[in-house]
């Protein structure tokens, strides 16, 4: 086998780590794609109202349809350069509020917000190249968020896990 890696510059290890980050947006447009799908098949049976101490199918679609716009945003606002900082905790903090309103709408009506989002969010993920995914956003305490890990985590790991929790709340 010949020995490559010594001939290895600064943009050959870019380049390397822009190959998998693209192989990477691949999977997680893939991820949102099939969680979004499942969410299409389960919402039509959540029943308008509100749950006691825990969350009703119906809140926790007001919550994902909330987290999809929210952090869709965040990763087209970060990736295109237009959002540099971003104070998640606050947002955060608002999302309960957020979501109590969200579950005064119609459950079907939540659920074509939901669904246009993760579209819009799809098409972001399927054309745009990993340099933008790169693009970081200062967080309140210093640290930096890439659009890429907002993709991954608060976002398509986030929407996984309620869309499991919808499918057992809905039995």
């Amino acid at each position: 086998m010949k020995i490559e890696s010594t001939e290895f510059t600064a943009t050959d290890v870019q380049g390397f780590l822009d190959e998998m980050l693209d192989h990477e947006r691949t999977v997680l447009a893939d991820r949102l794609e099939k969680a979004s799908a499942r969410l299409a098949r389960l919402a039509p049976r959540v029943e308008a109202g509100h749950g006691g101490d825990a969350w009703s199918a119906h809140e926790v679609l007001a919550h994902i349809t909330v987290l999809s716009k929210f952090y869709g945003v965040l990763v087209h606002k970060i990736s295109s350069g237009q959002l540099t900082e971003v104070d998640l905790l606050s947002n955060v903090n608002l999302r309960d509020v957020v979501g109590a309103q969200m579950a005064e709408i119609a459950p079907s009506d939540l659920l074509q917000m939901a669904l246009a989002d993760h579209a819009r969010t799809l098409k972001l993920l399927r054309a745009t190249e990993a340099r933008s995914l790169r693009q970081e956003a200062k967080l309140e305490d210093g640290r930096t968020i890439s659009a890429d890990q907002i993709a991954r985590l608060p976002l398509i790991n986030h929407l996984e896990l309620h869309v499991d929790q919808l499918e057992r709340a809905l039995g």
